[in-house]
């Protein structure tokens, strides 16, 4: 039989301490320590509202306040560090504040909470002061985005769906397209962000305190909105947690998206952009090989940031109220995957920073695959061409050109007119890049004016700061 653990918070009615097999099994201070710093914050709260309700005097708050500031530097300088007895990051921390402050007072600051709301709230700290970090690194990315925008504006390239030519673009545009979803997933965050201020500190175990204590003063305190308002909720649900880390899956889906288009656009048949030394790796055996290892990575770990949302999502299923020890499983997969995000966004904003892009190649790629084409249709249904007979005519003008290796500009007047007698020599107006991408002004377009209302937007969200004095 294991011998009692006197660290433990909970071991007062069992003859015995839990087993080898059962303490390695529930031990979490491999990775809850880093809650210490929140955990810390909640106590500092915490005795702040036990001192309001007398349960401290105003000697014992001040001593208390000053044991937890100490134990604080201990934390931060690495001198104190939980031991192989301590089952978690809370009782790793009362033993501290007890060393420092004595059993009769340090012991007093548990009253009144539990476990339970106390690593309820610590996560939500957590993820919080994460958030502003990912916020900061998206922001880095878009304003990247808009610099290689203005850097190439004007510039055409070949717009692709189901990634064969469909009609051109101008590069700016599509580089831009990457912003928008980084600028919804911000606003994912702030949406999100009203949910996770709320305090679960006070609720106990599951059902409140009996003490009196103000969780409102504790919310306060923590810089939180207010309490939860149920306790049995407070205490159990971690959909704050995972919809945390749908919005970490999201942010690394849409980094994916562009790693992808990187890969592609940088080998040898496509050709639009060139790796800086610094953001590109070679090969052990190929001397040769430029390789874009950081897009790899990104499009990589993104399997990894959905599949910390799913772990997750499904420790959750089908839990019972309230609180369930499954719930121990929330703080790995949201530790991983801000620090996933943290370590690749850095990494592909420099990429992005420092990429060439070979405009010469996109631009005479723009106008191949008949990318033209719909804006023959349109200029037909202009001419008052219902869409079915222009869609059908033009249709024929590019089987006419793969029949005689031309492309749509170079048929003659003739064949156009055999053809069709509505394709008159007129039809040549839309024969081209630029008078494809100038007619695409409305809102949202590839028009050069539209990008430019684009990237006046981002600019209020990302402004530029390689141009702050």
């Amino acid at each position: 039989m294991a011998s009692k653990n006197n660290d433990s918070l909970w071991g007062s009615r069992f003859s015995s301490g839990p087993s080898d097999e059962m303490a390695n099994l529930s031990k979490s201070t491999h990775f809850d320590w880093r809650l210490a710093k929140y955990d810390l914050l909640g106590s500092k709260a915490h005795a702040e509202a036990l001192a309001q309700k007398g349960y401290l005097n105003k000697g014992e708050l001040t001593e208390l306040l000053k044991a937890i500031k100490q134990l604080e530097k201990r934390v931060v300088a690495g001198s104190f560090k939980p031991k192989e007895t301590d089952e978690d990051v809370h009782s790793a921390l009362e033993r501290g504040l007890i060393e420092i402050a004595g059993g009769d007072l340090g012991g007093k600051l548990r009253a009144g909470r539990s476990r339970n709301d106390q690593i309820a709230t610590e996560i939500r700290l957590f993820m919080l002061d994460a958030a502003e970090e990912i916020e900061k690194q998206i922001l880095s990315f878009i304003e990247q985005l808009t610099i290689q925008a203005e850097t190439n504006m004007g510039v055409a390239m070949p717009g692709r769906t189901h990634f064969q030519h469909a009609q051109p673009v101008l590069l700016a545009h599509h580089l831009l397209a990457h912003a928008w979803p980084q600028v919804r997933n911000l606003q994912r965050l702030e949406s999100w962000r009203a949910r996770a201020k709320q305090s679960p500190y006070g609720a106990g175990a599951l059902a409140g305190s009996s003490l009196g204590l103000d969780p409102n003063l504790i919310a306060e305190k923590l810089g939180m909105a207010g309490p939860e308002k149920n306790s049995m909720d407070a205490t159990s649900s971690r959909d704050v947690a995972s919809e945390f880390l749908f919005i970490c899956a999201q942010v690394g889906i849409d980094l994916s998206s562009l790693s992808e288009e990187l890969i592609i656009w940088s080998t040898a048949e496509f050709g639009y952009i060139k790796l800086n030394d610094e953001f590109s790796t070679g090969s052990s055996i190929m001397p040769q090989k430029k390789n874009p290892d950081i897009a790899e990575l990104a499009r990589g770990k993104t399997g990894r940031l959905v599949g910390n949302l799913t772990s997750l999502m499904t420790s959750l299923k089908s839990l019972p109220l309230s609180y369930n020890r499954d719930l121990q499983e929330d703080k790995e997969p949201v530790f991983d995957s801000v620090d996933t995000l943290l370590l690749v966004m850095p990494a592909l904003t420099g990429m992005l920073r420092t990429l060439e892009f070979e405009t010469n190649r996109m631009e005479s790629l723009a106008p191949e695959g008949f990318s033209l084409a719909t804006d023959v249709a349109e200029w037909l249904v202009r001419q008052g061409v219902a869409f079915k007979n222009a869609h059908e005519i033009t249709g024929k003008m590019v089987s006419t050109c793969e029949q005689l290796g031309l492309k749509l500009q170079d048929l003659s007047d003739s064949q156009l007119k055999e053809i069709s007698d509505k394709l008159t020599p007129e039809v040549r107006e839309v024969l081209s890049v630029s008078g494809s991408i100038k007619s695409r002004d409305r809102a949202g377009g590839t028009a050069l004016p539209r990008v430019l209302d684009q990237l006046m937007e981002l600019r209020k969200l990302a402004p530029r700061t390689d141009l702050e004095s």
